[in-house]
């Protein structure tokens, strides 16, 4: 898949992480991104992805604790954002071990419907997954710094890579 642009960010603490956060939070209340954005989060353990990605959800108007789905594989949340209902799919792929798991659990007709979708651990699923809108990929440096380089695969990816 082709980079279509790219953009590096460097988060010096969490605050920075959340700034961040709820910025692609407002570009994607804006049609279309709540209804196709596909979004991937790399980096290794301990890099944020899964605090980004309560970052992100909190902005978008998830109320209470959003736990990691990390054993569940996949976290729905039914929002509403200025009167419309949209769906928003929260992976972690980094227990998935069988492409079967894919088709037993419904993944593909997760995927085929509208709305956001963020996955952690993509890499798990290479070759089952479509191609991402975005590629987020968190480098952590001395702690709690955090390098940060968003690649735009999409023309919606472009669009979002205004944050």
């Amino acid at each position: 898949m082709s980079i279509l642009e790219t953009r590096t960010l460097h988060w010096p603490d969490e605050a920075a992480c959340a700034t961040s956060a709820a910025r692609l939070a407002a570009l994607l209340a804006a049609p279309p991104g709540l209804h196709s954005a596909f979004i991937e989060l790399h980096g290794p353990l301990g890099a944020g992805k899964t605090t980004f990605a309560r970052h992100l959800l909190h902005a978008l108007g998830v109320q209470g604790r959003v736990k990691s789905p990390t054993y569940a594989v996949m976290e729905p949340y039914a929002l509403q954002r200025n009167g419309a209902a949209f769906n928003l799919s929260h992976f972690d792929f980094y227990r998935f071990n069988d492409p079967q798991e894919w088709e037993d659990a419904g993944f593909r007709d997760v995927f085929a419907a509208p709305g956001l979708k963020l996955a952690e651990w993509p890499e798990k699923a290479e070759g089952l997954l479509p191609p991402a809108d975005l590629r987020i990929h968190i480098e952590p440096l001395a702690e709690p710094l955090r390098a940060v380089r968003v690649e735009a695969h999409t023309a919606l990816g472009q669009a979002l890579l205004a944050w």
